[in-house]
């Protein structure tokens, strides 16, 4: 009884149908579980009804009960509801057309009138709750802000590759479809308004509440989601690139394909063709000329013109040979956290080479053919990569040092080849500088290069060497075969740098500094090599010379990938001893060559001396007093001192080598051949699947980028979630597809967000409000249309956003009828403009629905019967009519 007369839920928001019709919060609905079991029969109907009249009276519940009648589309429902001596009849009508006696306020009150059939000759006042509400589809006199990307100018020569590294944002098509004013009048007696059928007092302009909602495009497509969709698919292709490309494109006759896949055994073999010519870098540009000369230009994905300023974006170095790779970086802001989101994504940085390509391949794909456009490019990438090695040139756009395990396996790979890079570079710069020093002694550095084969001595022959000078035997396998196979080519340092070794070795009296500095035996037949620097402060403990740094080899640097390698072959070596030595060998290499860079560099030395300095925590001192004087005495740790230490034992059997002379840990060639084949067999969905981290983490950057401009506190929640669920899932290195493709719509979802927001504003013209207090309020109420299914509009028609929506529906009614209007929204003119507009109805169209809301308070059926509260709720559509009403009588007096 008291939801019937409540007037607090009146015209709710979001609610059930039988709450808006008739203001109740609790009751239950009996409804056919298919639409082919609908009650559209009467007695069908009557047999519920009076089922559902005898189980409230046995049970004594006092909850209306509903039962749907007709089909569901009409939303017929029909009830009761019983209580102590009461009883309250649901009732409803529902026609397609409004009938004309019905159309307005006058003929619903005589509807309600008779229903009640109130037996008194004065009827109490009937409390009347009036809403019109008036929609807004004609946008025209606003253009929608999202202009659609020039296509032609992107891709042209005339604006650069910088636009490749940029994302699209934004809504192609409005995202707010319609915008729905509801002016409502609350609370009503019938001798204060007029509404028949001449004449209205229902001015919407007047009216003293105002609420709107906006209807929102279903699904508008966007530049950004399509992108990211566009780019998830290629996931599921299959081809591989040579599959893609065709391979007319790339077959040739049997010599030439022979000579282009064979082309490092050329190297090696004895030829009498000069080297040059056959060198892998010759051989792949010769075939990338054939190709291009073979395919047709209308065949090529993409043409010379966009290739080009692609790898110009990808590689700014090939523009100018002196920018250095650090230059040609971008500048941004490495301690930001959105800079290090690459480290939760395990994509890479933002300013990274693998960043760029991945934003590149998304572009291509979109515009350029798909997954043909991919393989073109990616073709081109290989060859360019390949051509760096070749020609010592270092890949712009990847950070120093080893590969970053944060970072996806790609970039690691490509990190990697940098290394190799970087290694070849200085080898070949070490030997360029060492042959140019070395006029004076090149009659020596002849005599001594014809004794080796081909001008090389290979690592292999300085260890036997060694070995057979010492006549030392090593028991078992030889620790030098632990750091790689004896069959590997090497490209070891001639003698010529030894003689400049010798030279530098010497002091300014020219004499040996082994001669001045050393003593003892060993000493004086081993001559210091491979010196960095002098200690500070420690010496020789047996010889008191001082101690001095050695150059040694760095560690050879390993993606993930090889890592996960090197872990199942070590633990397939099993649990026991045997295993367990073998394991601990394979895992010292690099302590086997700092060792023997050690010994060569301090003669004489022993494990004690290199355990002060490689790990000084295991040579413990200890300060003695000896007749009133601090001794200090120190030995090895405990550990150390194990029988079959590891230490010792790789101690005992390395010799003295610098390491110019050692087998080297890190095979640069090999490791370099075996990243561009990684590279070249990679397939487009391969491809798609390492650098989806990169383009989630791009996208999210740019969501987060544009967010910012709008400020809506809800879009930077949802950014918190999508991050923080992007993060679980792209850790892990096959990532569930379906997973991905909610993070694509998650990030699609708040793109649209912020489109709506945009639109809106421009709607309203905040950019264009002229007071600062306006224009805060216009944006609280905008971000308010997002958040909330309906707002009310503070100050109805006066206020701020009141003036601006009226012009609009004044606009669009001019705009009907072809008359201009120069006013524009967010001007909000003088003081005398924004007087309450008492035009008439004309600038406001028909609107689109009426509810009416009636209540009264009357006793029924008898006059002497308890006043009992009666309610009946109308809808007056175009094509929908319908009356609701709740009537309550006394059962016990009547």
């Amino acid at each position: 009884m008291q939801d019937l007369l409540c007037m607090n839920n009146d015209f709710p928001p979001r609610a059930h149908c039988l709450v808006r019709w008739y203001g109740i919060r609790e009751f239950v609905v009996i409804s056919p579980s298919a639409n082919s079991d609908a009650v559209i029969s009467e007695s069908k109907c009557n047999l519920l009804l009076s089922s559902i009249s005898i189980s409230l009276g046995n049970t004594g519940c006092q909850v209306p009960l509903f039962v749907q009648i007709q089909q569901k589309w009409r939303r017929m429902y029909v009830g009761e509801c019983q209580g102590p001596g009461v009883r309250t009849d649901f009732e409803m009508v529902h026609l397609r057309k409004v009938p004309n006696q019905y159309n307005h306020l006058s003929g619903l009150l005589d509807v309600f009138k008779s229903k009640i059939s109130c037996p008194l000759t004065h009827l109490p006042p009937i409390n009347i709750s009036i809403r019109f509400t008036y929609i807004l589809q004609d946008w025209q006199q606003y253009s929608w802000p999202q202009q659609p990307p020039d296509f032609d100018t992107l891709l042209s020569g005339e604006v650069g590759g910088v636009e490749f590294g940029k994302l699209p944002f934004g809504a192609c098509e409005d995202p707010i479809s319609e915008l729905h004013l509801s002016t409502t009048w609350p609370q009503l007696s019938e001798g204060i308004v007029v509404d028949n059928d001449v004449y209205s007092d229902l001015d919407p302009v007047q009216a003293p509440h105002w609420s709107v909602r906006v209807r929102k495009a279903e699904n508008p497509q966007c530049l950004l989601g399509d992108f990211l969709h566009e780019f998830f698919k290629l996931c599921c292709r299959k081809e591989s690139t040579e599959e893609i490309l065709g391979r007319s494109s790339l077959e040739d006759d049997g010599k030439e394909n022979n000579e282009i896949s064979h082309a490092l055994s050329k190297l090696t073999e004895p030829t009498t063709v000069p080297i040059p010519k056959l060198s892998v870098s010759n051989m792949v540009h010769s075939a990338r000329k054939r190709m291009r000369r073979r395919r047709r230009v209308e065949e090529s994905p993409l043409s010379n013109e966009v290739l080009n300023s692609i790898l110009l974006y990808l590689f700014p170095d090939a523009a100018d040979k002196h920018i250095d790779a650090v230059e040609a970086k971008q500048t941004l802001n490495t301690d930001h956290e959105d800079y290090r989101l690459y480290n939760q994504f395990k994509s890479s940085p933002a300013d990274s080479l693998t960043y760029k390509l991945a934003l590149c391949l998304c572009l291509v794909n979109f515009y350029h053919g798909g997954v043909k456009g991919v393989a073109h490019l990616w073709q081109e990438f290989v060859l360019e990569m390949r051509y760096r090695w070749e020609n010592n040139i270092l890949i712009t756009g990847l950070a120093g040092g080893p590969p970053d395990l944060r970072c996806c396996l790609l970039h690691q790979k490509l990190q990697m080849l940098n290394c190799c890079i970087d290694r070849k570079k200085a080898r070949d710069d070490g030997k360029r500088s060492n042959s140019t020093n070395s006029g004076l002694t090149s009659g020596t550095t002849e005599r001594k290069v014809s004794n080796s084969e081909n001008g090389k001595v290979t690592q292999g022959v300085w260890g036997s060497e060694d070995r057979k000078e010492k006549g030392e035997v090593a028991q078992g396998k030889s620790w030098d075969s632990w750091s790689d196979s004896e069959d590997e080519f090497f490209e070891c340092l001639s003698d010529t740098e030894e003689l400049k070794e010798n030279v530098q070795d010497r002091g300014k009296d020219g004499t040996p500094k082994d001669d001045k500095e050393g003593s003892g035996c060993d000493t004086h037949q081993q001559k210091a090599e491979g010196r960095l620097y002098q200690h500070a402060k420690l010496t020789l403990l047996h010889t008191g010379e001082p101690l001095y740094i050695p150059v040694t080899q760095e560690p050879a640097p390993m993606t993930e990938d090889l890592l996960e390698e090197q872990s199942e072959v070590l633990a397939k070596l099993g649990t026991s001893a045997e295993g367990a030595h073998l394991r601990a060998r394979m895992q010292s290499a690099c302590l086997l060559s700092d060792m023997e860079s050690f010994k060569a560099a301090n003669p004489g030395c022993c494990l004690e001396d290199f355990v002060r300095w490689y790990s000084p925590r295991d040579y413990v001192e200890e300060v003695f007093g000896n007749d009133g004087k601090a001794v200090t005495r120190g030995e090895l740790s405990a550990r150390m001192k194990i029988p079959g230490n590891m230490w010792v034992e790789a101690w005992e059997t390395a010799k003295p080598s610098p390491a110019r002379r050692q087998r080297r840990l890190f095979d640069d060639t090999r490791e370099a051949e075996k990243v561009l084949h990684y590279l070249a067999v990679q397939k487009p969905a391969d491809l798609t699947q390492h650098l989806l981290p990169c383009i989630i983490h791009a996208a999210i950057l740019k969501v987060k980028e544009e967010e910012f401009v709008e400020n809506i506190a809800s879009v930077r929640k949802e950014i918190q979630q999508i991050v923080s669920h992007a993060s679980k899932l792209l850790r892990h290195p096959n990532s569930d597809y379906k997973k991905l493709e909610e993070i694509i719509n998650e990030i699609m979802a708040v793109e649209t967000v912020i489109a709506r927001a945009r639109s809106l504003k421009a709607k309203f013209g905040i950019g264009k409000c002229e007071e600062q207090d306006d224009k805060e309020e216009l944006e609280k109420f905008v971000i308010s249309l997002l958040e909330e299914p309906e707002v009310t509009v503070i100050g109805a028609g006066r206020g701020p956003a009141g003036r601006i929506i009226h012009k609009l529906f004044v606009n669009a009614q001019r705009a009907a009828v072809m008359t201009p209007l120069d006013d524009e929204p967010g001007k909000l003119g003088s003081a005398e403009e924004r007087k309450p507009n008492l035009a008439s109805n004309s600038e406001f169209p028909s609107p689109a629905g009426r509810e009416v809301i009636l209540r009264a308070v009357v006793s029924r059926p008898a006059p002497y019967s308890r006043p009992l509260p009666q309610r009946m709720f109308c809808v007056l559509m175009k094509d929908d009519f319908r009356l609701a009403g709740a009537f309550a009588a006394d059962t016990s007096f009547f």
